[in-house]
């Protein structure tokens, strides 16, 4: 006999079981398994990473994983390719080999005697993204997907480019990546651990190289975005994301162009919703287990049902490095997202930001490091990391301000920026900040966006600006669900530099201003909330020893004698011990961006990330270490990765590049 849907079942676990793909390549796994499965087959939630199952993902796997198995689904949880306890090397992200592996996996897993031929993917951030471009494949077994915290369009919306200006998060999270994927097996899995890590650290590329040799939207970047071709996504998705981090536009973008599918934006960071912060959290699990129970089981869950999409309205508050909590409603769209919403035009003028078209005649001329308030591009260290009180780059930029508003404003969706200027140099760029001002002059960010102004008729084949020639552009900010009070301003502030987040132009420009509107969408005011959510629930958490607790700093320095201006980041994130199984594990990871105000070519970032493996008398580390400076026409990278074993160096690599700048 069947049981029950969802009624509690005992678990078994397998923390290496093997799937080996057609080339020999040997796949690690960690399966949390219903023990009766054999004779009552469960339908598979895969999610498909390479940080790691026995280190990395631990915390939020152990908070996830088992929760669903104990209601009837095999949790298979597998490292990529060339990371963690898998065997192989991995050449890129989100490379063809990864999605045919995954194509793999999922077949093979469909066709094991304790499945019932089902498969569903869930992932945040990288497993976010390779969920939808599988889905893009569209295997028979994959019928549903969770998506949290991706994109649609890898050039436009992803660690590497906005607006086709060059993110600095390239290099940090490349310098990421180079550090985090050199790391070791786990020597209590793998008796040909050494060999494997000298395979894995040779063959490690340095993928900062690789993004910044593709400066325009070309077939790199179309590869894997799913914007390409909704219609080849058959499975139904979810998609799930947070204001505080950089992936919130995918969300309604999916939403409005794929059947079906349905989409969540809360206040949070880069963060499952079960655990997020800010706070409110939502019962994640219980909404994952309401889509997994319709698409994988065939249950009448009623999510066809749930409004379309369902988005946190957060209350316009004070600006802060740090939220706990953000204070809001949930509002609820019952047909799309917000594309069927009424936007309000406020023009740029002489005389502030205003409901009808006046005179403009401004410059936009900042110094380079205009844009020290701008926070991290992708919240994630649960650090100090959000934007703060943006009044220092605004006294750096132009700034337009509106009359006190009349009523309350519900900002909800992405405010479209208009502009008419000229620029005196061919290569500039522009960042626009929609600000909510207090009423003592507080200035929070709502949102912004940023262009390269090459790319403002295509990313795909930019062109110069004419010096001195005004040209029309448009583009969207990001999107967003905030509540400007009654009383209260709104600023329009517009720079054309953002440092550290995004990597200057080559040279100092002046942008003038002959005409602006900006399109802000906005919703009618309602009071509480729209759309009700269980409150958050977790299996038990991952148990460990702490033997070095977790730190943060972000520090930020002027030179006085050189007039230099840098920013210090150094995250701690402190030395564990599973209490299972005994591994070992800490890393530290230090960033420093500096540039002088008057000189977009000084502009230096380095990164360097210190990991470490302990198993019992085996101690294993790597040091990552990566620089990038400019100069007028060519980027230059230089990284260097060493391995050692109890404290003795067993390999070491250099790399060294330098590659023009394409429009940029």
């Amino acid at each position: 006999m069947p049981t029950t849907p969802n009624a509690l079942r005992t678990l078994t676990e397998d923390p290496d079981f093997a799937i080996t793909l057609s080339d020999g390549c040997r796949l690690s796994a960690r399966v949390w398994l219903p023990e009766d499965a054999g004779d009552d087959p469960v339908p598979v939630i895969l999610e498909y990473l390479p940080y790691r199952k026995r280190d990395g993902t631990c915390a939020r796997d152990a908070l996830t994983h088992p929760w669903f198995a104990e209601r009837g689904y095999a949790c298979v949880r597998v490292d990529m390719r060339g990371n963690g306890d898998s065997h192989g090397v991995m050449e890129d992200e989100y490379a063809p080999q990864e999605q045919a592996d995954a194509v793999e996996v999922i077949n093979f897993l469909a066709a094991q005697p304790w499945c019932n031929g089902r498969v569903g993917m869930m992932g945040i951030s990288w497993g976010g993204f390779n969920g939808l471009q599988v889905a893009a494949l569209a295997p028979e077994p994959l019928k549903a997907v969770i998506t949290l915290c991706s994109t649609v369009d890898r050039f436009a919306d992803d660690i590497h480019y906005k607006g086709g200006c060059l993110l600095n998060e390239n290099l940090g999270w490349g310098a990421t990546m180079w550090s985090y994927s050199s790391k070791a097996p786990d020597p209590a899995l793998r008796p040909d651990w050494r060999e494997m890590w000298l395979e894995r650290l040779a063959a490690e590329p340095f993928l900062p190289e690789t993004w910044l040799r593709h400066q325009r939207r070309d077939a790199y970047w179309r590869h894997g975005s799913v914007i390409e071709d909704y219609s080849a996504i058959k499975a139904k998705v979810l998609a799930v994301g947070g204001w505080g981090d950089a992936y919130k536009n995918a969300v309604p973008q999916l939403v409005e162009a794929l059947p079906d599918a349905k989409g969540i934006v809360g206040p949070w960071v880069h963060k499952y919703p079960h655990f997020a912060v800010p706070e409110p959290r939502i019962g994640f699990l219980q909404e994952a287990l309401r889509w997994w129970d319709r698409w994988l089981k065939d249950a009448d869950t009623g999510v066809e049902n749930d409004p379309d999409y369902r988005a946190y309205l957060m209350d316009g508050v004070r600006p802060a490095r740090w939220y706990a909590e953000r204070p809001g409603r949930w509002i609820a769209e019952a047909d799309g997202a917000t594309a069927h919403l009424d936007t309000q035009a406020l023009h740029l003028t002489d005389t502030g930001l205003c409901p009808t078209a006046g005179p403009l005649a401004q410059t936009v001329t900042s110094p380079a490091h205009c844009g020290a308030e701008s926070g991290e591009y992708c919240a994630i260290w649960l650090g100090p990391e959000t934007p703060g009180d943006q009044r220092g780059d605004d006294a750096l930029s132009t700034t337009f301000d509106s009359a006190p508003l009349e009523q309350d404003m519900d900002i909800v969706g992405a405010p479209q920026i208009t502009l008419t200027l000229a620029s005196d140099q061919p290569q500039a760029q522009i960042a626009v900040r929609l600000n909510h001002i207090h009423p003592d002059g507080a200035a929070t960010r709502i949102t912004y966006g940023v262009l390269n102004l090459s790319h403002r008729t295509s990313a795909a084949d930019p062109t110069p600006m004419p010096r001195g020639t005004a040209q029309e552009i448009t583009f969207t900010l990001d999107h967003i669900a905030y509540r400007v009070p009654k009383g209260h301003r709104l600023r329009v502030s517009i720079s054309d530099a953002y440092w550290p987040l995004l990597w200057p132009s080559p040279a100092p420009t002046a942008l003038t201003l002959s005409a602006g509107r900006i399109d802000i969408p906005q919703r009618p005011t309602f009071g509480g909330d729209e759309h009700i959510f269980e409150p958050p629930t977790a299996a038990e958490p991952w148990q460990v020893d702490t033997l070095r607790p977790d730190a943060h700093v972000r520090r930020q320095e002027t030179d006085t004698v050189t007039g230099t201006v840098s920013l210090i980041i150094e995250d701690d994130f402190g030395e564990v011990r599973d209490s299972e199984h005994g591994l070992v594990s800490g890393a530290i990871a230090r960033e420093h961006w500096s540039i002088h105000p008057d000189d977009p070519l000084s502009a230096k970032g380095t990164c360097h990330w210190t990991d470490t493996l302990t198993r019992d008398d085996i101690d294993l580390r790597t040091e990552a270490r990566c620089e990038m400076t400019s100069d007028a026409t060519r980027f230059h990278l230089t990284a260097r990765i060493e391995a050692f074993e109890n404290d003795t160096l067993i390999y070491s690599r250099d790399v060294a590049k330098s590659i023009a700048r394409d429009h940029l």
